[in-house]
């Protein structure tokens, strides 16, 4: 399978914000950004004012980096929005939300999405009882997920048990530290969404 095997750091440069891709290094000094600023390359210092394609399109490339979705998969994930009742920008953010690998990381159980990509296709979760190891399976209100039985020996796997149990999900999931898992309430509204993203010129983007 296809997948971004470049500089992780690189990305946030790139956007010119943090997007939160490498877990705690980002809440460090060591944190790219933080030390440069500008995009990368050789003319990251001197780039031009993007015009109004550039910025629709910087702020597309902006939520596939969150999510770590492919261009193809996100034009999917478009395209289904667009299917659904409501706002298309706001269902779009919605299905990338319940992602399994994003509902691991809002739970606390992996310190990034990349993280819970990785844990999910070892096979350390699982969703209602069952075996899940598809990074994209998208939840439903209702759904458990938690640790594997087996999972809640690893030393890694304790060590993130025990920040989860420290935080505080989003609204629209609940922690259960006795399962070392949680279950979704329901959807998430787009003010439960704290992604830095404009999703009206997404859409934008894709009805030209």
């Amino acid at each position: 399978m296809a997948r971004y095997t470049g500089s992780t750091c690189r990305l946030c440069r790139r956007e010119g914000t943090k997007l939160y891709l490498k877990g705690d290094r980002c809440y460090s000094p060591k944190c790219a950004l933080e030390r440069r600023s500008y995009a990368p390359g050789i003319h990251g210092q001197n780039r031009k004012k993007l015009s109004e394609y550039g910025i629709q399109l910087r702020e597309k490339q902006k939520a596939r980096r969150i999510y770590g979705v492919l261009e193809t998969q996100f034009r999917n994930y478009f395209a289904r929005a667009e299917r659904m009742k409501g706002i298309t920008g706001e269902n779009l953010l919605q299905l990338l939300e319940r992602r399994l690998d994003n509902v691991v990381y809002r739970l606390g159980l992996a310190s990034s999405r990349a993280e819970a990509r990785q844990l999910i296709r070892h096979g350390h979760f699982r969703v209602n009882g069952r075996k899940v190891n598809i990074p994209s399976y998208l939840l439903r209100p209702g759904d458990v997920v938690e640790v594997a039985e087996k999972s809640k020996e690893s030393p890694k796997l304790i060590e993130l048990m025990e920040k989860a149990a420290e935080q505080t999900p989003p609204p629209w999931l609940e922690y259960d530290k006795e399962r070392a898992g949680g279950r979704v309430l329901s959807l998430p509204t787009r003010e439960q969404i704290d992604v830095p993203v404009q999703e009206h010129l997404i859409v934008e983007l894709y009805s030209k």
